[in-house]
């Protein structure tokens, strides 16, 4: 049993960064266990406030269900209960809903709703579609907004007031009047976590709309760097926060911004960078090429020696 309700969930994500780690590959691209529990195990002590496991940065989208559940037992084994994981849901209703109870049954402590797979939706559908998966489950499920699955103010109201165990909204969109209005409707009912891709970028305007948190990708191999930045940006150190930016972050979205689907390829990227091979990308991604990889090889020494 989980020992994280919905409400403590809400509580422990808010109050620190979100890590999303990749999920380790073999050569032949088949689940590499050993080598994502002991990555998870190397990440533990910098202390982020939850896991999500087999997420966008952990390449869900390209793992079968039964994959994904392997993935989601192996880090609720390696966290062994010091903080929360929290399982993927995604792709079609039925799906979705399934997911949601496996991940229950694994031990894990909270659901992340990923958009629904490839067709246009209402917002009736939207919201029916969120409700059957907190219905099927009693753990804490945060919903993602991006894609085809966005929101509107009065859909995200109507939730919240028909699951309790809705607990979290992460924004991968970028809509400033939307963060807004939940944070001024909703704030103390609903976790706002920042979610659009290098979340970091973004991080500190997001503060004034009530987002306390956010994914980090980067945190998978620079983790001293991630949370320091994330320390900044809740401390309102504006100098810091820029020149980080300056340093790291604007410098490595230019690498990462250089080919489609690259959001997830450069941090498997930078694992090899410190010398934490976790495998390659599954297709349809693509890895960085040897030149992109040296040139953000070259990035990450840099903020290590500083």
């Amino acid at each position: 049993m989980t020992p994280f309700s919905p409400e403590d969930l809400r509580t422990t994500l808010g109050a620190g960064l979100l890590s999303f780690p990749v999920t380790h590959a073999r050569p032949d691209l088949t689940f590499d266990e050993d080598g994502y529990r002991e990555h998870l195990a190397w990440q533990a002590p910098f202390g982020s406030s939850g896991v999500f496991a087999a997420g966008g940065t952990g390449e869900f989208f390209s793992l079968t269900p039964a994959e994904v559940a392997t993935v989601v037992r192996a880090a609720v084994a390696a966290t062994a209960g010091a903080k929360p994981v929290v399982a993927p849901a995604g792709y079609g209703t039925a799906q979705a809903v399934e997911m949601a109870r496996d991940a229950e049954a694994a031990g894990a402590s909270g659901v992340f709703l990923l958009p629904p797979y490839l067709t246009e939706l209402s917002q009736e559908g939207l919201v029916a579609h969120v409700r059957a998966v907190c219905a099927a489950t009693g753990l804490g499920v945060i919903v993602y907004h991006r894609a085809n699955a966005r929101f509107g103010f009065d859909a995200v109201r109507e939730l919240t007031d028909t699951c309790p165990n809705l607990v979290g909204f992460k924004d991968g969109v970028g809509d400033v009047d939307l963060m807004t209005r939940i944070h001024a409707g909703l704030g103390e009912r609903l976790l706002s976590i920042g979610g659009l891709p290098t979340a970091e970028t973004y991080a500190l305007p997001y503060l004034e709309m009530g987002v306390t948190t956010y994914s980090s990708a980067i945190f998978n191999f620079l983790p001293e760097f991630a949370l320091g930045f994330y320390t900044a940006v809740r401390e309102r150190d504006t100098a810091a926060v820029y020149r980080k930016l300056s340093e790291f972050v604007l410098p490595y979205l230019d690498i990462r911004n250089r080919k489609a689907g690259y959001a997830v390829s450069i941090v498997k990227a930078g694992l090899r960078a410190v010398g934490r091979d976790p495998g390659p990308v599954r297709p349809p991604l693509t890895d960085l090429t040897g030149t992109e990889l040296g040139e953000l090889t070259a990035l990450v020494d840099k903020v290590n020696r500083a």
